[in-house]
């Protein structure tokens, strides 16, 4: 049986990490968007006249929650593809 390169496991390794960070950060997202968009409709629903402040600061609170797991997508592109652990 041949034994398997240092590059060919290093690669092994980098994919399997690169959908471990894409599992991790779409959980993390989803459960951070579900929480803060559940809550702000219950602020919405207790105070209708502060509707349109909570809903702007929602928006913003998702694009940020968000930006998390578009970087730990780069990062584990950057791990799959142009990987910087290979010789």
């Amino acid at each position: 049986m041949k034994q398997m390169s240092e590059n060919a496991i290093i690669t092994a390794a980098s994919v399997i990490g690169a959908g471990l960070v894409c599992l991790g950060a779409a959980a993390g997202a989803g459960i951070g968007n579900g929480n803060m968009c559940g809550k702000s409709i219950e602020s919405m629903a207790r105070q209708p006249e502060e509707a349109g402040k909570i809903f702007i600061n929602m928006l913003v609170c998702v694009g940020l929650i968000e930006s998390m797991p578009i970087l730990c997508y780069v990062i584990a592109i950057v791990l799959v593809f142009a990987n910087p652990f290979i010789k």
